[in-house]
């Protein structure tokens, strides 16, 4: 298997798409946090003094979609079509679920890797001075939809 990212010569480039066809492409990442009771219990009630955690992780998620090819070095810029983050509690945890989307030339994927780690992040930022020992794990690609590869679910 040959790694598009790396040339001829082993040098790092950005991958020319110019050939490939415009198709919907849509991709789906999760990760969750762990947390106290607390710190859980804050967020849900809406008791964490910085502020409504899960509307500041949802619009922080969505601009890190967004901003995707600012922070990855060899991602193309994407006109995203969507960008959604959705949060469900567990038992001491919050899961984040992102998706993306586009009609374009290359997936989606790192978009919805970036929007969850970011809302991850954010959750964090706003949460900590409650539990520092949060621990945020499991940030994964669930799906892919489009592109020359074709769709992929995770098992």
């Amino acid at each position: 298997m040959s790694l598009t990212h790396l040339d001829a010569d082993g040098s790092a480039h950005m991958v020319d798409v110019g050939g490939k066809a415009v198709t919907r492409r849509i991709a789906v990442a999760t990760g969750r946090i762990t947390m106290s009771t607390e710190a859980l219990t804050a967020i849900r009630d809406g008791l964490v003094k910085k502020g409504d955690v899960l509307a500041v992780a949802r619009v922080a998620g969505i601009m890190a979609a967004k901003r995707t090819s600012d922070l990855i070095p060899l991602c193309h810029p994407l006109p995203l079509t969507k960008a959604s983050i959705d949060f469900a509690f567990e038992a001491n945890a919050i899961r984040v679920t992102a998706t993306a989307a586009t009609e374009g030339k290359t997936g989606v994927e790192m978009e919805a890797l970036t929007a969850t780690s970011t809302a991850l992040l954010t959750i964090y930022d706003m949460a900590k001075a409650i539990d520092k020992a949060m621990v945020i794990d499991g940030i994964c690609l669930l799906e892919k939809q489009g592109g020359k590869s074709g769709d992929w679910v995770r098992d």
